[in-house]
């Protein structure tokens, strides 16, 4: 298995991309290909006395200053877009990039192209909480929605549940503001009719609406939501996260007694803050698209930037891109089965 990597892409780049690159070559058994200035790039793989990881030469850099819907298309020579052009053209299983997150899916989006049938692309971290972790389907890419696509990221986060995140059942929420059946507006309720549906078919296990609090509280495997809520939801989520770090360092650190206690539970706080940490599951998956891509964390160091090899290896292992398009025709209305995507 090849991973094409980005490794011009995110603020630590090429340094921290290349070290997790080498990682991951050398801990996971799969090739590697970076994408980049070559000169940068080849000396970066030098200072980790690596000599077995070919580099694809792409002068351009697109920058978190240009333009998401065109960056790719006027870039062609970045490093993204030749990483994205070359797993279109099969000279790769999968593609990782720490680049720009509008910029990655689009460019997706118009290279590697949607899955037949997939009305849109999604972005679908999965948030630390739980045996397994809760996916968030849409956390940003669609901040618009109709429930035909809510239906079908309830389908595609099932898949990528049961195979990459060990559920066996996936449980599926809607996030809403209650958890009563008639609670929200009108996409709410159309969405929740097509996905009780599914589930009376045996197609998903839809476990009804899910508040926010519900997220974290193991109701559900997947929470499903437009790309606004979700991307709120998210960034609150980390917020909250960093806050309680960084609260609970000041209570440790206000006496000798608490400094005392925080020698004591090092080792399970460090746990606890490994638990929490979005980084420790590498990135999130552009799911829907017809080949595995996976926008890493744009702050990733050398750890995060090998877990998310370790995320795009287990997505192009898993099956899910089939299972999905095997499944098309009960992702989408019944009117519009045989519109074209």
């Amino acid at each position: 298995m090849k991973i094409i990597v980005d490794a011009m892409g995110g603020d630590n780049a090429p340094e921290e991309i290349v070290k997790g690159a080498v990682r991951a070559k050398r801990e996971l058994g799969v090739d590697i290909e970076l994408v980049g200035r070559k000169e940068e790039v080849e000396r970066c793989l030098a200072a980790e006395g690596c000599t077995d990881i070919p580099v694809v030469d792409a002068r351009e850099v697109v920058t978190m200053e240009d333009d998401p819907s065109t960056a790719t298309r006027r870039k062609k020579d970045s490093s993204m877009t030749v990483a994205l052009n070359r797993l279109r053209d099969g000279e790769g299983d999968a593609v990782v990039s720490a680049g720009s997150t509008g910029a990655l899916l689009t460019g997706a989006t118009l290279i590697v192209k949607r899955i037949r049938g997939i009305r849109r692309a999604a972005m679908a971290p999965v948030l630390p909480a739980g045996e397994h972790g809760v996916m968030l389907i849409d956390c940003g890419a669609n901040v618009e929605c109709t429930a035909e696509y809510l239906l079908q990221f309830a389908y595609m986060g099932s898949f990528y549940a049961k195979k990459i995140m060990g559920c066996e059942k996936p449980r599926v929420g809607l996030v809403n503001v209650g958890t009563e059946d008639t609670k929200g507006g009108e996409l709410q309720h159309q969405a929740f009719a097509l996905l009780q549906k599914a589930d009376e078919e045996g197609r998903i296990c839809f476990i009804g609406n899910v508040e926010g609090t519900g997220v974290f509280s193991g109701e559900a495997d997947v929470v499903v939501c437009d790309g606004f809520t979700g991307n709120v939801l998210l960034k609150s989520t980390e917020g909250v996260i960093k806050y309680m770090m960084k609260a609970l360092k000041g209570v440790f650190y206000a006496s000798t007694a608490n400094k005392l206690a925080a020698a004591v539970l090092k080792k399970d706080l460090a746990a606890m803050k490994k638990s929490m940490d979005v980084n420790e599951v590498g990135g999130t998956a552009l799911v829907g698209i017809s080949k595995p891509v996976i926008k890493a964390h744009g702050s990733s160091n050398a750890a995060s930037f090998f877990a998310a090899i370790r995320q795009a290896k287990a997505f192009a292992e898993s099956g899910i891109i089939a299972d999905i398009g095997e499944n098309i025709e009960f992702m989408r209305l019944k009117s519009e089965n045989h519109a074209e995507a």
